[in-house]
């Protein structure tokens, strides 16, 4: 599989990844044959990047941590929450707890595995998949510190409802410091009132945007005041915000990293920082880039622990007749480098 921006997708392909809606159900499937009326749509909803089957690469596995049920049902769950809250309804944390344990059995089966963040996302879904994505980053890292299940089930809680006081949320509330009214207040809220979550749950939702050097919200807290799980979430949410173009332009990944290593000791928790580098793939598989030899390729696996080293598939030769596939290994070519991200 490769993965492209839509903008490039010709009618005829195959999409590569399964696309779903915002309650969790599909909307189109992994090897649906794309239209021009399929393709457009995509574009209206918001989709931007994709995955497309391609021959060349049909041996490129994305090597996703979570399995397409796990996601379904966090998604869904995310949505039947969310829209209870919203409507003024009682939740059920044992249904959110469920689906945590669905997410962190993924975790642990896969934890030789790099997090790629390349599900599909639309105007409908982005709001869930983004509390999945800080949620399976989150618990990523929460397991590289070595945090057992107890401890691993309530940062991963906390990780997915960290924006739940964001539903009804008043306009013009999220920059109010110290205010009753900010998200983080209200999500904390929230949650304390469902006497089934530890109260460490609600303070990662409340603590989310504090800032290591005491300049965030709601308290301004700094440093070890801010509770482990919460600088966690706080460097997850900031990842999936960066390439999701949540807080200005969409970066790519690598973008992204280098913007986070920049608010180290600011925003961010050095420490969390360094197991966030170990935890998430830097070049997702299948993403087309120019090497500094000035030959283009495709990313077809990744190194644990040396996210930034990936193999590349290039085609060397002077015509098509004469082309040699390879695979060039970053981690053994040591003055080979990652030029440029094609998209």
């Amino acid at each position: 599989m490769k993965y492209v921006n839509v903008e490039s997708v010709e009618a005829g392909e195959l999409l590569g990844k399964t696309i779903y809606s915002g309650n969790g159900t599909v909307l189109l499937s992994a090897g649906v044959q794309l239209t021009v009326f399929m393709v457009n749509t995509l574009k209206r909803i918001g989709v931007t990047m994709l995955y497309i089957q391609d021959e060349a690469y049909k041996d490129v596995d994305t090597e996703d941590i979570l399995d397409e049920a796990t996601k379904k049902a966090v998604i869904n769950e995310m949505s039947v929450t969310l829209e209870s809250i919203r409507s003024g309804k009682d939740w059920s944390p044992k249904k959110v707890a469920i689906s945590i344990d669905k997410l962190l059995n993924d975790v642990l089966n896969g934890r030789e595995l790099l997090v790629q963040l390349t599900d599909i996302r639309t105007k409908d879904n982005a709001q869930y998949v983004h509390a999945m994505n800080v949620c399976l980053l989150s618990s990523v890292i929460g397991l590289n510190l070595g945090l057992n299940y107890v401890q691993l089930k309530d940062l991963a809680v906390g990780a997915l409802l960290h924006d739940i006081g964001k539903v009804g949320e008043p306009p013009g509330s999220g920059s109010a410091a110290n205010s009753s009214l900010h998200h983080t207040w209200r999500g904390f809220e929230l949650i304390k009132s469902k006497r089934e979550f530890n109260l460490l749950v609600a303070h990662t939702a409340l603590q989310h945007h504090e800032h290591v050097d005491g300049t965030g919200l709601p308290r301004g807290i700094k440093g070890k005041d801010i509770h482990l799980f919460a600088r966690i979430v706080s460097a997850a949410n900031t990842y999936d915000n960066l390439i999701n173009g949540l807080s200005g332009r969409s970066m790519l990944p690598h973008e992204a990293c280098e913007e986070m290593m920049a608010m180290s000791g600011t925003k961010l928790d050095r420490d969390i920082l360094i197991e966030f580098n170990r935890s998430v793939s830097v070049y997702p598989n299948g993403t087309a880039v120019r090497l500094s030899t000035k030959e283009t390729g495709v990313i077809v696996r990744q190194h644990r622990g040396l996210p930034g080293r990936p193999v590349i598939r290039v085609a060397r030769g002077s015509t098509r007749y004469d082309l040699d596939v390879i695979e060039v290994d970053l981690a053994q070519h040591t003055t080979v480098f990652i030029e440029a991200v094609l998209m």
